[in-house]
């Protein structure tokens, strides 16, 4: 039991705990201000209300999330010099200019504009404040962009060199940038943020619906949610082929223990379910399909899949986990599809909005993306043990000179002060969602004095009002 309380596993869990935190927050950030820019785009195109009516109810829990994003990352920018300074300092030759390219070209494009977007609606024209939208959003992807590209370098390395004292360091920059691994998990990651949004804003519209159909607002904000699961959740489960074939590739001993090998075999099966043991080296009660893991990962029956003995016990990473949480990011992903196609068959029928189990499923599925991308991290990251840099630099190697009793009270501090700052936070984000879409309307007449196609706001909304009623007869 010692190995579980020394500095190097301290420091590792308390990355974890408080990334946990971290990762969840960027990625609503991404979904939300893309489609706040869509709503927006979406008012100025068609001047109906009801769009500035939803955007600026999500504009508001963007605010917070954009927040509470920017003040968990800080956290992590201090962690790798005091826990992981050896870390720090052979990487950072390399990590440290692409977390710089990060910061000005995202975080200053985010930050310069967002304030426009959050409070410039009276003060700027209707389409700078759209373009102040867009740039967000754009910024969004750019820091996605970035932390993707460092974070695939660690897994797939390309483009370095090593100098006299040990670190790494660039002899090519496109190389390393775009690493082989990188472009595989930008898209991964950004159609997971859009995902994770999407079944956010179909839970809460879902919720409101369930309370009361006729609002306009949550019918439009339930369908385009329901379209983002009908188009983006099979395109995922495509995308995520592609990256597993690409981490069979260059992360081999990962791929064996997310699907449970340890022997290697040609035509080997595809354990859905199992409970690894990596002392016995086996996976107990394993419910198999034969020679389906063959075909999935070499498109091919009898191809050949290495298993895990063919590494050192100490080169291994912990299969017990990733063994589990990717079937839990991957089980998710087929009940986005589920709840997609569900969707698109009410749709057709003309009852997307009068079906209450599927409404109540959408419900259910609401938070599921953010466990989806939880897991997801966690089979890339446990997945990439024992080493940081994937083949080159081990984690134990990778620690500060650092006492465990030190880590351990920094850690204690972190789960105090992380679960009463964002749990306060998260509680007023629901307060926010539970409030109907149609109270902006008063904050719209009182707050926003904006003409539109030569009618007032009060005579523009009225006649939105005058629309609805026509569409629910």
């Amino acid at each position: 039991m010692a190995e579980f309380f020394d500095a190097a596993f301290l420091a590792r869990l308390q990355f974890a705990f408080t990334i946990s935190f971290h990762i969840i927050f960027p990625a609503f950030s991404i979904g939300l201000a893309s489609y706040l820019a869509v709503l927006e785009g979406l008012w100025l195109w068609t001047g109906r209300e009801v769009y500035l009516q939803i955007f600026r109810y999500w504009l508001k829990i963007f605010a917070v999330v954009f927040g509470m994003g920017v003040v968990s990352g800080i956290v992590m920018s201090y962690q790798f010099g005091t826990n992981w300074s050896v870390f720090s300092d052979k990487t950072g030759p390399i990590l440290g200019p692409l977390m710089g390219y990060e910061v000005l070209s995202a975080f200053f494009l985010e930050a310069g504009f967002l304030g426009v977007m959050l409070f410039g609606m009276n003060k700027v024209g209707k389409k700078l404040h759209f373009f102040a939208t867009l740039m967000v959003a754009v910024g969004t992807l750019f820091s996605a962009f970035w932390i993707l590209s460092v974070n695939s370098w660690m897994q797939t390395p390309a483009g370095y060199g090593i100098n006299d004292v040990g670190q790494f360091v660039p002899v090519d920059w496109f190389a390393a940038v775009f690493n082989p691994s990188f472009p595989y998990r930008l898209v991964h990651m950004v159609l997971a943020a859009y995902l994770t949004t999407a079944f956010v804003v179909g839970g809460v519209s879902a919720w409101h619906l369930f309370r009361d159909k006729d609002n306009q607002a949550a019918r439009i904000m339930f369908s385009m949610a329901m379209w983002m699961a009908v188009i983006v959740a099979p395109i995922q489960i495509v995308a995520g082929d592609f990256h597993g074939l690409n981490t069979l590739e260059y992360q081999p001993a990962k791929i064996a223990a997310m699907e449970g090998h340890f022997d290697t075999r040609k035509g080997a099966p595809l354990i859905l379910f199992g409970i690894p043991d990596m002392e016995d080296e086996k996976v107990h009660y394993a419910l198999e399909i034969p020679k389906l893991g063959s075909l999935i990962l070499t498109h091919d029956l009898e191809g050949e899949i290495r298993g895990l003995k063919e590494w050192a016990r100490e080169d291994r990473p912990n299969v017990s986990i990733i063994f589990w949480s990717f079937r839990i990011m991957v089980g998710l992903g087929f009940l986005m599809v589920a709840l997609g196609g569900w969707s698109l068959i009410r749709r057709l029928q003309g009852r997307l909005f009068d079906t209450l189990l599927m409404l109540r499923f959408a419900i259910l599925m609401g938070p599921t993306g953010f466990v989806a991308l939880l897991a997801g991290w966690i089979t890339t990251e446990v997945g990439r043990q024992p080493y940081t840099v994937y083949g080159l630099l081990r984690t134990a190697d990778s620690i500060s000179p650092i006492d465990a009793p030190a880590v351990a009270i920094s850690l204690l501090a972190f789960v105090v002060v992380y679960f009463t700052v964002f749990g306060i936070g998260l509680v007023y984000i629901l307060r926010l969602m539970r409030r109907t879409p149609d109270s902006e309307v008063t904050e719209l007449i009182t707050d926003m004095p904006i003409r539109s196609a030569g009618f007032s706001p009060v005579a523009t909304l009225l006649q939105g009002s005058t629309d609805q009623e026509g569409e629910r007869k």
